[in-house]
């Protein structure tokens, strides 16, 4: 009898006469699924309490609009979530997208509008691709790297601009950020284009399959012959763009652009990053989850406009739900080890 219970025990049975057998890892499997598709089922029940609670949030007005406003957020979260996935994290995203934007407002003055918009997006390009060459060639830490080229970044725009506000004297500049098609506006259709390729890069592409083995694992991804180096710069010089398309379309719908315009988005940015459930480990994330988190975020904000309520609670709801997201993850990492 007794070496029945010990045999019964050890292959996983249950105590308790049912002789179901144990599944081993059946919680750390729950809690990895709730932290890869929680972002799911949040958003779809906030769509529906919005859609019960105000007859304007299903209007396709509202949710252009909505769309519109978050689109350069989204722009840059899904080519942020690339330098997370790679191990790394950009905190120059704000100050790259303020040079993005007062070089593109310059150059459209004096070589015209498309020429602005190519500039402002190069710009943030080159941003990008310096900060890669700082963490790899000269392997400074992410954190360190970044914050010191925010800095940087950010002197530099104030530099460009005088200090002063960059006014636009041609007005096609702003049909980029103000034109629409089928009903709304092109940034809408140039966030899903670009989420589309950031997906495929991810999923398709073998440097997709590098950025996850070197956020996985750095040494694991040396010693089987990816470059390393090459894979972070390419995910920074990507991330440069996106600021840098972002900062055009933001410069384009105003007509016109200044060192401190959208103070504090790369805040925005990461949030939303980190509420769709990629890893601040690196190696685990995807970009249709940071897609949600962009709709999750602005959704609130949208709510909140719409139901009158004090925007002092989003921010707190907003902090609630970054706290969650990070401290899923965590529980997840901890489990799976």
């Amino acid at each position: 009898m007794n070496t029945t219970v010990a045999l019964a025990s050890k292959s996983g049975l249950q105590q308790g006469g049912t002789g179901a057998p144990m599944k081993p890892g059946t919680s750390r499997f729950k809690m990895e699924g709730l932290r890869d598709y929680g972002i799911v089922f949040a958003t779809l029940v906030l769509f529906i309490l919005l859609a019960l609670s105000s007859d304007v949030f299903l209007t396709r007005l509202n949710l252009g609009n909505v769309i519109d406003q978050w689109a350069p957020i989204g722009l840059m979260a899904c080519a942020g979530t690339l330098v997370i996935l790679v191990g790394g994290f950009d905190l120059s995203v704000g100050s790259i997208f303020a040079v993005s934007a007062v070089s593109a407002a310059l150059v459209a003055n004096s070589h015209g509008p498309a020429t602005g918009i190519a500039v402002g997006i190069a710009a943030g390009g080159t941003l990008g691709l310096f900060n890669g060459v700082l963490t790899t060639t000269f392997r400074i830490n992410h954190f360190v790297a970044t914050i010191a080229s925010a800095i940087v970044f950010k002197g530099f725009a104030t530099v460009l601009s005088g200090g002063f506000l960059v006014a636009v004297s041609d007005a096609t500049f702003q049909r980029l950020g103000t034109d629409k098609l089928l009903g709304f506006n092109y940034s809408v259709y140039i966030l899903i284009a670009f989420a589309l390729i950031c997906g495929f890069i991810l999923n398709w592409m073998t440097i997709g399959r590098h950025i996850r083995a070197t956020g996985a694992n750095i040494e694991a991804a040396l010693l089987s012959g990816i470059s390393t180096n090459r894979v972070i710069i390419f995910t920074y010089v990507l991330s440069g763009l996106a600021a840098g398309l972002a900062a055009a379309l933001v410069a384009s719908r105003t007509g016109a652009a200044q060192p401190n315009m959208n103070a504090g988005i790369e805040s925005s940015v990461w949030a939303a990053i980190l509420v769709g459930g990629t890893s601040l480990v690196g190696g685990r994330g995807a970009i249709w989850r940071t897609v949600l988190g962009v709709l999750l975020l602005a959704m609130i904000g949208n709510g909140f406009n719409l139901l009158g309520l004090d925007t002092l609670y989003q921010q707190i709801l907003t902090g609630v739900i970054i706290l969650l997201a990070v401290g899923l993850d965590a529980l997840a990492r901890r489990r799976s080890r």
